[in-house]
C-alpha cells in the first residue's frame, strides 16, 4: 500500500492558484461595481428629464424711452407675516413666515412732457435755462435670487392642508408686501433728491458741451 505525500512544491503551487483565483475574483468584483456605477449614471433611471416645450417669445410692442434713469436704490426688508386662528392655538392652526425681500428702485426724470418753453436760450447763445419735472420712482424690482423664505412655522392643520393640496403655500402675498415696504422706504429716502441732483449735473454738462457758458437748471415747482 502506497501513500501519496504532497511535496512542498505542490503546496506552493496550490497556494499560488488560490491567490490567483482570489485576485481574479477581486478584479472581477471591482469591474462589476465600476461598470454598474457607470451604467447607473448613464441610464439614471431615477433621474428627471427636463423638456422645454415653451413657445417662441412674441414681441408685442416697442416703446421709445424718453426718460433719464438718474439713480437706483438697493433695498432689503425682512417681512414677518403671521396668521392666527381666532380660537385655536398656533400649534394647531396658524402660520408665521419670515421672508427676505431684496430689490432695486429706479428714480427717473420723464422728458416726454417737456414743452417748447422748457429751454430758454439768450440772444447771444451763451446762456441757457432749462426747466425739468421732478424725478419719479419706478416700481420695485425684486431680485428672485436674493429674495427667499428664511423661516416658516405652520400649525398641524396647515401642514395637512399643504400636503393634501400638493402645492406649497403661495408666496405672492409675501412678494407684494415686500414691494410695498420697499416702496415706502424708497419714498422716505433721499433717492429722488439724488436723482434730481444727478439730472441737473447731466443737463448742465450736456449744454456746456454744446458751447453754453452759463447753464441754469430748475424744476417746474421752483420759482
Amino acid at each position: 500500500m502506497t501513500t501519496s505525500r504532497t511535496t512542498p512544491r505542490e503546496v506552493t503551487s496550490a497556494r499560488r492558484r488560490r491567490w490567483r483565483y482570489a485576485a481574479g475574483f477581486l478584479v472581477l468584483a471591482v469591474l462589476l461595481v465600476v461598470g454598474g456605477r457607470l451604467a447607473w449614471t448613464w441610464l439614471n433611471p431615477l433621474g428627471e428629464q427636463v423638456i422645454d416645450r415653451s413657445q417662441p417669445v412674441l414681441l408685442q410692442s416697442i416703446k421709445d424711452m424718453s426718460r433719464f434713469e438718474a439713480a437706483t436704490g438697493n433695498f432689503q426688508v425682512v417681512v414677518d407675516l403671521e396668521k392666527d386662528a381666532n380660537f385655536l392655538p398656533d400649534a394647531i392652526k396658524g402660520t408665521r413666515t419670515l421672508f427676505v425681500g431684496a430689490g432695486a428702485v429706479d428714480a427717473y426724470v420723464d422728458f416726454s412732457a417737456l414743452g417748447g418753453d422748457a429751454v430758454t436760450v439768450s440772444q447771444d447763445r451763451t446762456q441757457a435755462t432749462v426747466r425739468l419735472p421732478r424725478s419719479q420712482l419706478e416700481k420695485p424690482n425684486l431680485d428672485n435670487k436674493r429674495s427667499y423664505v428664511f423661516a416658516q412655522q405652520r400649525g398641524l392643520f396647515d401642514r395637512v392642508q399643504d400636503f393634501l393640496s400638493g402645492s406649497p403655500g403661495d408666496q405672492r402675498e409675501l412678494y407684494l408686501l415686500a414691494e410695498k415696504k420697499i416702496t415706502e422706504a424708497a419714498v422716505a429716502s433721499d433717492l429722488r433728491a439724488r436723482a434730481d441732483a444727478n439730472t441737473k449735473a447731466m443737463m448742465t454738462g450736456l449744454l456746456k458741451s454744446l458751447g453754453f457758458t452759463k447753464v441754469t437748471v430748475k424744476f417746474t415747482d421752483e420759482p
